[in-house]
């Protein structure tokens, strides 16, 4: 049977440093590599602490990074990023902070971006306003955005061609 190989706590700093200064992490994130190193838990918080104090590790750094990240990147919504800051456990503090740093103008525009593609691309027969509506209105929500912009962007389009 395969034998994990203990290492001893200061290397296991070692590499945790490297691992947090490679790019921003989450509490949880470190915890978990520090247990596949075969740490007991009072070493794991411990190194939890001394990475903190030396800031390698900050949970609100690293949620204002997901989430500008993922809505840069990945255009999500977010409601997306809220859901998927909270699978990784970043406190809710954290949460707000991270949504707080992404541009309210960019945010909108982006929005409008994917709503307006969306819309332009449904066509074929048998598609009509409603069936244009739904495909709409269930991508974006997939995206992660909001239900009640979605909802106004609807309404507006709906307007322009009734």
């Amino acid at each position: 049977m395969w034998q994990r190989r203990q290492i001893t706590k200061e290397q296991a700093f070692q590499k945790l440093r490297h691992y947090c200064a490679y790019q921003e992490r989450c509490h949880g994130e470190v915890k978990e590599k520090a247990y596949s190193f075969g740490l007991r838990k009072a070493d794991v918080e411990e190194l939890l602490s001394d990475l903190i104090q030396e800031g390698y590790l900050n949970e609100e750094r690293f949620a204002i990074a997901f989430a500008g990240g993922k809505f840069r990147i990945k255009q999500w919504g977010k409601t997306k990023i809220r859901y998927a800051l909270r699978q990784k456990g970043v406190s809710e503090y954290c949460i707000r902070a991270g949504l707080k740093a992404i541009d309210e103008d960019e945010y909108r525009k982006t929005f409008l971006k994917l709503a307006n593609g969306k819309w332009k691309t449904i066509r074929g027969p048998g598609v009509n306003q409603y069936v244009k509506m739904s495909k709409t209105r269930d991508y974006l929500l997939q995206k992660g955005y909001e239900a009640e912009i979605i909802n106004a962007f609807i309404a507006s389009r709906s307007e322009k061609q009734g």
